[in-house]
């Protein structure tokens, strides 16, 4: 649709009124269709796909009620899901304009337009219906994708028992709040809840609460009508409703001011919100799932967070295991960013030495999988032979720093270390795995249940 004109079908029993639309639209570069009468609407939609529609309530059987529109847009949804409604009338109400929303429009305009106000609806609408759709393509092309392809790696139990039950808990409508330290992946497996989710044809919308100022925040979230407040010079579309029927991420949640609190959890508690300016109230269809490196009960007692918000959004909480907590993970995340960004910069693909491995191993990784990304990235452009060596990964990680770790571990710990650098080292052969351990084959698989161990690769 990117390469030819938006197609526009407008539907009245109205000629003169088709005529003042498409002269209104002449300019505009779109291709104009035009239909009288319900029937005519449903036959060219199942011949072709519109950029959006614009509809008459109100046609043959009376003049006031709307009651024919709004068969015909419960028609329409049957038929297409995403294609915008604007829905027109010149006996328009509140009520008949909430209850064609229900029905399934998008948005609605009075007779007279007015030229401008109706270019701005279509095109919001159209930029709208492009961001589901779009997110739809990316959903398809995901659920294609396995785990190792999204960057979802779990060799360790602990990230298995997260996955496990995240996927539990997709199939729910429960709101999600993901916690752990920065750069675990929490947007990543946010996103990971919604591709296994129900709503997962539709939008997964991304809000960094963070980065929205708080006289902005109503408008970001809910929306706003042309003249709303003085720098509102057009309707705009709230991140509420591009999710509608989808997920909503709330990415750190614990920076969202006190003040704006109470109207998060007013939507999340009636399910409903009006943009700033109008008075149309309209269904507030979305997942809510949230995140946050921060202690939000103690935020509480400190009275920075309300609780019954907390309350809300923890319906289910899921804690992301820190990179030192999943050890495991360490080698087949590195290789992964390996293969990754020698794909990205046409590189021929590096392995990691042993040395280099080891001290990988050993590393706390205060930054977790973001510095261990950037640190692979800085180490493929470092290393000037096809293995990448300890001293190219730039790690503050020398014997020293090693034999330190290894007095703060316990005896358990180093034993569990070992053997998961000997699985990798071996590639996950058992024979060559325990003989480089000096353990017989049933004590090899004892220790690999004792410590949650799996000899697949």
């Amino acid at each position: 649709m990117s390469h030819s004109k938006p197609s526009i079908l407008i539907a009245d029993d109205d000629e003169n009124v088709l005529s003042a639309l498409t002269l209104a639209l002449k300019n505009e570069n779109y291709q104009i269709i035009k239909a009288t009468t319900p029937h005519q609407v449903i036959t060219l939609l199942s011949r072709k796909q519109f950029s959006c529609l614009l509809l008459d309530l109100n046609y043959t059987q009376d003049t006031t009620s709307g009651s024919e529109g709004m068969q015909l847009v419960e028609a329409i949804r049957n038929i297409d899901s995403h294609v915008p409604i604007i829905a027109m009338t010149g006996y328009s109400s509140v009520d008949i304009a909430v209850e064609m929303m229900k029905r399934g429009a998008n948005d609605f305009i009075e007779k007279p337009w007015r030229n401008a106000q109706l270019s701005n609806k279509i095109k919001q609408q159209i930029e709208r219906v492009n961001i589901v759709r779009k997110n739809e393509k990316l959903s398809q092309a995901n659920a294609l994708l396995t785990n190792k392809q999204r960057g979802v790696i779990a060799h360790s139990a602990e990230m298995r028992q997260v996955l496990a039950q995240i996927e539990r808990i997709a199939v729910s409508d429960m709101n999600v709040l993901f916690t752990g330290e920065n750069g675990t992946g929490k947007s990543m497996l946010a996103h990971y809840l919604h591709q296994h989710s129900t709503r997962n044809n539709n939008s997964f919308i991304t809000v960094n609460m963070g980065a929205i100022s708080e006289p902005l925040f109503e408008s970001e979230m809910f929306g706003h009508v042309k003249g709303a407040f003085t720098d509102a010079k057009e309707d705009r579309i709230g991140r509420f409703e591009l999710a509608s029927q989808g997920t909503l991420f709330l990415d750190e949640i614990a920076n969202i001011h006190l003040n704006q609190q109470a109207k998060l959890l007013h939507i999340l508690e009636e399910r409903k919100f009006e943009r700033v300016g109008s008075h149309i109230t309209l269904d507030a269809d979305v997942r809510v799932v949230s995140a946050t490196n921060a202690n939000l009960e103690q935020l509480v007692l400190e009275k920075q967070f309300r609780q019954d918000l907390l309350y809300r959004l923890n319906t289910v909480e899921i804690r992301i295991p820190s990179l030192k907590e999943r050890v495991d993970d360490i080698i087949p995340l590195a290789n992964y960013f390996i293969e990754q960004y020698c794909q990205k910069y046409r590189m021929q693909t590096k392995t990691l030495s042993k040395e280099a491995a080891q001290a990988m191993m050993y590393y706390q990784w205060p930054g977790n999988i973001r510095e261990l990304s950037h640190t692979i990235e800085r180490a493929l452009f470092l290393s000037p032979e096809q293995t990448i060596q300890l001293n190219d990964l730039n790690l503050p990680t020398n014997k020293a720093t090693i034999s330190q770790c290894l007095h703060e571990k316990t005896l358990e710990d180093i034993e569990k270390q070992i053997i998961i650098e000997r699985l990798q080292r071996f590639q996950h052969d058992p024979h060559n795995t325990a003989k480089s351990l000096g353990l017989s084959r049933s004590s090899y698989y004892r220790r690999l249940e004792k410590y949650q161990l799996t000899n697949a690769q």
